[in-house]
């Protein structure tokens, strides 16, 4: 299941691969630079499980709710996470009322809830608000256990 990503330089669609999701590529169409996603990208179960499975970078999933004002305000610190770690992460956002499932799947009984997986496997999880300098600890120190 790829994700589909436009191209900054003719705005047409390319799918990439979930594997690809952190690597620089070409547009289908132009062959303009597709960048490393350096954005965090709303999910289903699915697709979730695909980045995850698939990824060769730590993961960042940001477990949430619209309703949550910790949430709401988590969510600037998130994306400036996944712009900062592009290329060398990735950044996921689970709306836990959309998706319970995935939720439960990580024991998530308060949000925010960030967890960081590498190779499909829990590497931390913390629940509550933290800033774009404590992810990004995370995913640096995931990072280093693999290398």
């Amino acid at each position: 299941m790829p994700v589909i990503r436009p191209c900054s330089h003719c705005g047409k669609q390319n799918r990439v691969p979930a594997k690809f999701l952190a690597s620089s590529g070409r547009c289908g169409f132009c062959k303009y630079l597709l960048p490393p996603v350096a954005e965090p990208l709303a999910v289903d179960d699915q697709l979730f499980d695909e980045i995850v499975q698939n990824s060769p970078v730590p993961v960042l999933v940001d477990f949430w709710a619209g309703w949550c004002r910790p949430c709401v305000a988590a969510a600037p610190e998130v994306a400036r996470t996944a712009a900062n770690m592009a290329g060398r992460a990735v950044v996921l956002k689970v709306d836990t009322e959309k998706y319970p499932q995935v939720a439960g799947r990580f024991q998530v009984s308060s949000i925010p809830n960030f967890v960081v997986l590498l190779g499909g496997r829990t590497v931390t999880q913390q629940a509550g608000l933290v800033d774009h300098n404590q992810m990004e600890r995370w995913l640096k120190s995931a990072a280093a256990v693999s290398a």
